[in-house]
């Protein structure tokens, strides 16, 4: 989230975030965001018991109201429906550990580790209602190195994350980033064909 509210302060970054909500009233990133003069709000889905449609539909009314054009996903932990993937089609990203379609759900890196890959990272992809499925926006990657655990992997992916997200969101709040089939094509995007190797 910091990563996005620094690049978000640039004069022509083409998005601009109007609010930042948890799940979660004790998340740091409220306060955080708070501190950078965001407008925030906490909407515990705890209260709502396992009527995940009644938290849903507040969030979507949450978000109504304070004019969202697009949803970015960042550390939301929970499953959406298909009537709120439904209502932000096409207008939500979120962010992944790992190098989707490998990986996808918790403990990326633990699995990559035990899978023994020699490559790993991140993954910025449109939401569909199939967890971690969505067209591919952007991705990082990083090094397995020897002697890695799942506390430094995670830490050089999240560099990565850092990275690669806010040129993501660039990439579709201007309008680039155009979904073709499951391919996202952006516009003017370098493609260079080099290898990676670790």
């Amino acid at each position: 989230m910091l990563s996005l509210i620094e690049a978000a302060k640039a004069p022509d970054y083409p998005a601009e975030i109007v609010v930042v909500g948890s799940n979660k009233p004790e998340a740091k990133g409220l306060e955080s965001a708070a501190d950078e003069g965001f407008a925030t709000f906490a909407l515990d889905h705890k209260l709502y018991g396992k009527d995940r449609e009644a938290f849903e539909r507040d969030l979507h009314a949450k978000l109504k109201e304070h004019n969202v054009d697009l949803l970015v996903l960042a550390g939301f932990l929970r499953l959406l429906t298909p009537w709120f993937v439904q209502q932000w089609q096409g207008r939500m990203i979120n962010i992944h550990p790992a190098l989707l379609p490998s990986f996808p759900g918790l403990h990326t890196h633990e699995r990559a580790l035990s899978e023994g890959v020699r490559i790993h990272g991140a993954t910025v992809h449109f939401v569909t209602a199939e967890m971690d499925v969505g067209p591919i926006i952007a991705q990082g990657a990083v090094p397995v190195l020897d002697g890695d655990n799942p506390d430094t992997l995670a830490a050089r992916v999240l560099e990565i994350e850092h990275q690669i997200y806010p040129k993501a969101l660039a990439a579709v709040a201007s309008g680039k980033a155009n979904v073709d089939g499951f391919r996202v094509k952006i516009d003017g995007a370098e493609t260079k064909g080099k290898a990676l190797i670790s």
